[in-house]
């Protein structure tokens, strides 16, 4: 008897394909769109509503003989994506919610009506792979990084557990964004040009403070920029190398901790909507002119609401060597390797979506995962997902504390 395999059909190219690609290797396939998301305060205008993707997946269910569902999960989406977005905002924090989707809907609520459908597996359009290994007598899944390294998604299911692996597909995970289109030229499958959708997930591209003041206020602030740090002691740490031998939690506290800025340490050149609205490492909507290179933001304080800024990429305000995740904050998708407390191990690491792996090692200590990068980084925010990689393997992930 065929496994039947329920996948997400979102309207896009990515999982008409993958749709198609199951169904050539034999499984039973249903296709289940899913509204997450009715408001549409702060979208843009040219951006396609959720009616021309149920449509569009419509289409595709039809050309490929497949059964056709939908499902509202509005509900859980807020409560568990949007609401801890904007509380995480509230905070002068920067959550991904495209991973929180990830874990706390397509492979949970969307999972569970997937279930109910009779799927014995889920389904989506990520660019990645799973495989399958035996770690003594337990079987174990692995999470690897997509063929196409230029789509690679992995990092958007780094959190996802070994129970959601245990039953989830990637079809495309051996296939490039290129590939993808000439297969659904070839089939005629609508979906072949259309463009990818953006911004967040379900929701769209949105004008983010327009999006953020559906729940947090705008309120006028100063933009201090910070010229002159010669003298502070802002990163001891920030030279080339880790010191050798195996560091306390003292010394890794002190080599992540993030510079706190006083007004006075800098000068009045604008005025802000709101120091929530901003980010680190965030170059765009300051509106303030008369500068060599561009402005980039180097801190936040929302209690003062103050938004601290530097000049140019090579500020140092701008690159951290390390940072920390809270223990509880810690996640471990390869559990049967999970580290120890005093442990210390080389990954490969990256903190946002398309950036270049970079060498660090991580220390686990009693607090938390300490990460020193190989090199200072920049624009490392709180609230983002870090990531670390041995190899193309996602072994676990952890939400960025300071």
């Amino acid at each position: 008897m065929k496994k039947r395999v329920v996948i997400g059909l979102s309207g896009g190219v990515d999982s008409s394909v993958a749709a198609w690609v199951l169904k050539e290797q034999g499984y039973d396939v249903a296709g289940l769109f899913m509204r997450n998301w009715h408001d549409t305060t702060g979208l843009l205008q040219s951006d396609c509503h959720w009616e021309d993707d149920l449509m569009f997946a419509e289409m595709i269910a039809k050309k490929l003989s497949i059964p056709f569902h939908q499902v509202d999960l509005s509900g859980p989406y807020r409560q568990r994506v949007v609401d801890y977005m904007f509380a995480e905002y509230e905070k002068g924090r920067t959550p991904n919610p495209d991973v929180l989707c990830n874990r706390e809907i397509k492979f949970d609520s969307f999972a569970e009506e997937a279930r109910m459908l009779g799927g014995d597996f889920v389904a989506t359009g990520h660019y990645c792979r799973k495989e399958e290994i035996k770690s003594g007598d337990k079987t174990v899944y692995r999470l690897l990084s997509g063929k196409d390294n230029n789509k690679d998604q992995s990092y958007f299911l780094c959190q996802v557990s070994q129970e959601q692996l245990a039953t989830a597909l990637f079809p495309l995970g051996d296939l490039t964004k290129p590939e993808v289109r000439k297969i659904a030229e070839k089939l005629g499958l609508a979906t072949a040009q259309r463009k990818d959708s953006q911004g967040i997930c379900f929701v769209g591209k949105v004008h983010l403070p327009t999006f953020l003041q559906q729940k947090l206020e705008a309120k006028k602030g100063n933009i201090v920029e910070i010229i002159d740090i010669s003298g502070k002691s802002i990163f001891p740490y920030i030279a080339e190398g880790i010191p050798g031998g195996d560091l306390s939690e003292e010394i890794l506290s002190t080599m992540t901790e993030s510079f706190k800025y006083e007004p006075s340490s800098g000068q009045i050149i604008g005025i802000h909507n709101g120091a929530h609205f901003f980010t680190i490492g965030q170059r765009k909507g300051m509106n303030v002119g008369g500068h060599k290179e561009a402005l980039f933001v180097i801190g936040i304080d929302v209690e003062k609401n103050v938004v601290y800024v530097g000049e140019g990429q090579s500020h140092p305000g701008l690159n951290r060597k390390g940072l920390f995740i809270r223990k509880d904050e810690t996640h471990w998708i390869r559990t049967d390797i999970k580290m120890e407390e005093g442990e210390s191990r080389n990954y490969m690491v990256r903190i946002r979506y398309r950036q270049p792996l970079q060498g660090a090692r991580l220390y686990c200590r009693e607090k938390g995962m300490y990460i020193i990068f190989d090199k200072p980084q920049r624009g490392i925010a709180p609230g983002q997902f870090a990531a670390w990689y041995d190899g193309d393997e996602v072994i676990g992930s952890g939400v960025i504390d300071r």
